[in-house]
């Protein structure tokens, strides 16, 4: 899996697309708290496992929290991390199966990347990425060639 660079300048507005979601499916789009680390990151290891909850985990001892959340009444719908693996680098991120094609990941990745830049960075690293179309579209990343070896080239895996 390559590497992706996003220009973190103009990235889309999203704000039609949250109130829409809002208004008909009753999701709320924010910053997750310290409070709720138990219950996202069980959460992330039951539907993106092991490796998601580490990366997770490493998101909430940021302050503020480096996770973004989607969430209907008490139930979490999706997630966006960053910094988790390394500085400036996006992920993991994940919207559970039954919610897909709402657009829920696409607002998580943006709210994600608007707190880098936020950060001061100009461009963001996606990590290891699955899906390189999603993100070709959402925001119009390029994969970065020669990155196949990247920093999870010797990540020790389970047997």
């Amino acid at each position: 899996m390559k590497d992706m660079l996003v220009r973190l300048i103009g990235l889309p507005d999203t704000s039609k697309e949250e109130q829409t979601l809002a208004k008909k499916e009753r999701i709320v789009f924010r910053r997750a708290i310290a409070p709720e680390k138990h219950l996202v990151s069980d959460w992330v290891k039951t539907h993106f496992g092991d490796y998601w909850q580490s990366e997770v985990e490493v998101a909430f001892a940021r302050q503020p929290v480096a996770c973004w959340i989607a969430q209907r009444e008490n139930d979490i719908l999706g997630f966006a991390c960053y910094e988790s693996t390394a500085k400036n680098f996006f992920g993991p991120t994940g919207t559970v199966e039954n919610e897909r094609g709402k657009g829920i990941g696409k607002i998580l990745l943006i709210k994600a990347l608007q707190s880098l830049r936020e950060m001061g960075y100009a461009y963001a690293i996606i990590g290891g990425v699955g899906p390189s179309e999603f993100y070709q579209k959402a925001v119009d990343a390029k994969l970065i060639d020669g990155s196949e070896i990247s920093i999870y080239e010797n990540l020790i895996r389970k047997k």
